[in-house]
């Protein structure tokens, strides 16, 4: 079944299933962009759609989401929002660090 998101046609399941596959491979103190997680998974520019999946996992899941960001290394989610608050908790707690603008100097961090 075909279905049009963010002006891509693709098939979710196949696709989701690749990206969470990526994405839990991500090994603990790295972090990688929406883009990278796209591109391992074989789906070059559809870094949109790992930002749609991941928006879309359950609350309680074990997918270490946290360890995805935007291509400059900052945390997608608002500064004063809890889920920024609990991304950048759960990096740090693995060793990860932050400038003081806010940001994961990737090319450090990246697996």
């Amino acid at each position: 079944m075909m279905q049009l998101l963010v002006g891509y046609a693709m098939n979710t399941p196949d696709h989701a299933q690749a990206i969470l596959a990526v994405i839990s491979q991500i090994p603990f103190g790295c972090a990688t962009s929406y883009g990278e997680v796209a591109k391992k998974a074989g789906l070059p520019g559809y870094a949109r759609y790992v930002g749609y999946i991941l928006r879309n996992l359950p609350e309680q899941t074990r997918i270490p989401w946290h360890r995805v960001m935007n291509a400059q290394g900052a945390i997608s989610f608002p500064s004063n929002s809890e889920k920024y608050q609990q991304q950048r908790a759960r990096l740090e707690a693995e060793g990860v660090s932050f400038s003081p603008s806010g940001k994961v100097k990737l090319s450090t961090y990246q697996w």
